[in-house]
């Protein structure tokens, strides 16, 4: 027998089982550190935020819009709340209600029920078109300008010059609206 040949082959493949142990010790990791990024990933949700139709581009970083943002959203608010008639409130009241700010959920949810009651009650519609709209990125807020026609049984009752405001808030990853209410139409 030949030890030296013999201890060579013996050192050889103990530094071969090393080159594999070291392989399989990084595939080991490298599984663990997989295993570690996809268990964080099942706890995020990624929530994408689309207008209903997109007319210009915009953006959305942390908790604030840009005016693009607000502006389109704001006038589909206003389409859902302001342009309805019997047969459309209660879908649009539906479509709203996934909009709204949960600590403003209730409130809303009241009155757009209330009027949707008066406006079956009475046979009304109102029809709105905006004529202006003004945001502001630095309150989240918009001012909705334009003409509100009321209604009854097909005749006109009323046809004003109306201003609303819209404030959005953020929560919940997502963009909510906080507050619809009617302003003088004059305030900026």
């Amino acid at each position: 027998m030949d030890f030296d040949r013999l201890n060579g082959d013996l050192k050889d493949m103990r530094r071969r089982n090393r080159g594999l142990a070291l392989a399989v010790g990084a595939l080991a990791l490298g599984l663990l550190l997989t295993l570690a990024i996809i268990v964080g990933l099942l706890g995020t949700v990624r929530t994408v935020i689309v207008p209903p139709s997109l007319n210009k581009t915009f953006w959305v970083a942390g908790d604030r819009a840009s005016s693009e943002y607000l502006e389109q959203m704001g006038g589909f608010i206003a389409w859902l709340i302001l342009d309805v008639t019997p047969s459309t409130i209660d879908w649009k009241k539906d479509i709203l209600l996934g909009y709204v700010d949960p600590g403003q959920y209730g409130a809303l949810k009241t009155r757009q029920e209330v009027e949707a009651e008066r406006l079956k009650r009475i046979n009304a519609a109102t029809a709105f078109s905006p004529q202006q709209l003004v945001a502001s990125e630095d309150t989240q807020t918009l001012v909705v300008r334009g003409r509100l026609r009321t209604l009854v049984n097909g005749y006109e009752t009323a046809n004003d010059l109306k201003a609303y405001r819209i404030k959005f808030g953020y929560g919940g990853a997502r963009m909510h609206i906080v507050e619809f209410s009617e302003v003088p139409y004059a305030v900026r």
